[in-house]
């Protein structure tokens, strides 16, 4: 596991990086080849950044 992420903007950028890690992936896929393990792995990440934005906020909180 990575080191936790506790910096404001660190927190930022890591979410930024992911996102756009996603968006990249998202525009690369060819709709004709894409399969539920795809479209699977895609749901995946979201809900990987979901969780991410779930622990920082708490973390803010805090």
């Amino acid at each position: 596991m990575g080191k936790a992420i506790y910096d404001r903007e660190d927190q930022l950028n890591y979410l930024k990086q992911r996102l756009s890690m996603f968006l990249e992936v998202l525009e690369n896929i060819d709709p004709e080849e894409t399969g539920l393990e795809d479209i699977d792995r895609l749901i995946g990440i979201i809900d990987e950044l979901e969780t991410k934005c779930e622990q920082f906020k708490k973390r803010e909180v805090k």
